[in-house]
C-alpha cells in the first residue's frame, strides 16, 4: 500500500492522528484529487479488518471523500505513516483454527433528543477477543406513532 501511494519513504509515526487534529469541511482549503483520496481511503478501510486501531481515524477521514482538501490528505498520509511504523500490530486470523465468531448488534432508534439520530453498536467476539464499534447514524429517523405504522409485512 505504501508503494502504491508513493509513501514508502515517509517517516514512521507512533499515532494515527494527532489529538490537536480537528478535521472540518475546510471550504477555503486547496482541493486535492478525489480519485486518489478515495483510493487511499478504500485501501485503509480494507486494512481495518485486521487493524481496528485505525478505524476511528480512517472513518473520520472518509467523511470528506466528496470534496477532499489538503488538510484531509495530510491526515490520511499520517495514518499511512502510522501503519509504516506499526507493521507488527494487527489481528491474526490463522486458517483452519476454528475460531468461533459471534456478533451482537443494537440500535436506540432515534434516541438522541437533540437531532433525532440513532446510535448503533456492534460487538464482535472472535474467540476470546472482543471488538466493539459504535456510531451515530447520518440519516434522520422520522417518529411515526405505532398506531399509524403499517404492520403488514407480507
Amino acid at each position: 500500500m505504501l508503494k502504491k501511494f508513493r509513501l514508502e519513504d515517509s517517516k514512521p509515526i507512533k499515532t494515527p492522528m494527532s489529538t490537536e487534529t480537528k478535521l472540518m469541511r475546510d471550504e477555503e482549503g486547496e482541493s486535492v484529487d478525489n480519485t486518489k483520496y478515495r483510493g487511499m481511503i478504500g485501501s485503509l478501510l480494507y486494512l481495518t479488518a485486521s487493524r481496528p486501531d485505525i478505524m476511528f481515524s480512517v472513518c473520520l477521514c472518509a467523511r470528506f471523500q466528496e470534496d477532499p482538501k489538503t488538510s484531509h490528505l495530510e491526515a490520511v498520509k499520517r495514518i499511512f505513516r502510522y501503519i509504516k511504523g506499526t507493521t507488527h500490530l494487527g489481528l491474526w486470523y490463522p486458517k483452519g483454527s476454528g475460531i468461533e465468531t459471534i456478533v451482537y448488534a443494537d440500535s436506540d432508534h432515534a434516541g438522541d433528543y437533540v437531532d433525532r439520530k440513532s446510535t448503533s453498536g456492534v460487538c464482535t467476539f472472535m474467540g476470546m477477543s472482543n471488538i466493539v464499534f459504535s456510531n451515530e447514524q447520518t440519516a434522520l429517523v422520522s417518529a411515526i406513532p405505532s398506531t399509524t405504522r403499517s404492520e403488514n409485512y407480507g
